[in-house]
């Protein structure tokens, strides 16, 4: 079954930044993509250098798509859809997002991660 959790207040995440939160066993990090005034949600999991740190990318646009740099290897993560530009076949998964009263809420299963 799938929830909507509230991460923060939208004043919390400053502009063009990610943040990280542990939500139901798993980290998600969380953006702030200022140029489209939009919050998007992707898993913390750098596949390529299996670390979570996605929420400490750098975020832009690569190509016209919103994405995230890895702080690692410097591949690019799409916001929107999860898929790395330089390697396709590496996905990691999105979460829809919304914003409800000024705060940000990400809609999750209530599964935990394995």
């Amino acid at each position: 079954m799938n929830h909507w959790q509230t991460i923060c207040d939208v004043k919390d995440i400053a502009p063009n930044v990610g943040v990280c939160a542990l939500v139901n066993g798993r980290q998600i990090a969380v953006f702030n993509y200022q140029r489209t005034d939009t919050f998007y949600a992707i898993s913390n999991y750098d596949p390529i250098g299996k670390a979570q740190v996605l929420s400490r990318g750098i975020i832009g646009c690569f190509e016209g798509e919103p994405c995230v740099a890895s702080p690692l290897y410097k591949q690019h993560f799409s916001l929107k859809t999860g898929q790395c530009i330089e390697k396709p076949e590496c996905i990691i998964k999105t979460y829809p997002v919304r914003v409800v009263e000024g705060a940000i809420q990400i809609q999750v299963s209530e599964a935990v991660a394995a």
